[in-house]
């Protein structure tokens, strides 16, 4: 039903609906695209409660992977880490370890050959993501 291209110099993804403006950047599709299902309570009501939501679904779902397919790094691994980087390079120390699961998983990402590319290199303390591993 939409198109879906990139624009500009650092490729943001853009939706082109068919009936309202074009959408830019990932969350915002990703919003745009659960309000069309009529799932909006899967957003959450508040922003505080949108962002929990969000990290603590993820947070619970990569317990047990590497990847956010499993043990194979893909296109749905690139777009998360470029969708997160903004909120993560901002959170506390403490706040990484509450989300230890999402924390493992972006460190991993970042030192992924060519992906981070323009954006800051996020520091997190590595015994601190490894510790309660099996």
């Amino acid at each position: 039903s939409g198109k879906y291209s990139a624009q500009g110099e650092r490729q943001i993804p853009v939706l082109q609906t068919n009936n309202g403006p074009s959408l830019t950047g990932l969350t915002t599709i990703a919003a745009h695209l659960v309000k069309q299902a009529n799932k909006e309570h899967l957003l959450g009501s508040t922003a505080e409660e949108k962002a929990v939501v969000q990290q603590c679904d993820l947070n619970s779902y990569l317990e047990d992977k590497v990847y956010l397919t499993g043990y194979n790094f893909t296109l749905a691994d690139i777009l998360l880490y470029y969708g997160l980087h903004r909120f993560i390079v901002d959170l506390t120390v403490q706040e990484k370890e509450k989300y230890l699961n999402v924390s493992r998983w972006f460190c991993h990402i970042q030192h992924y050959p060519g992906i981070r590319q323009h954006l800051p290199r996020v520091v997190f303390i590595k015994n601190r993501l490894y510790a309660n591993s099996h």
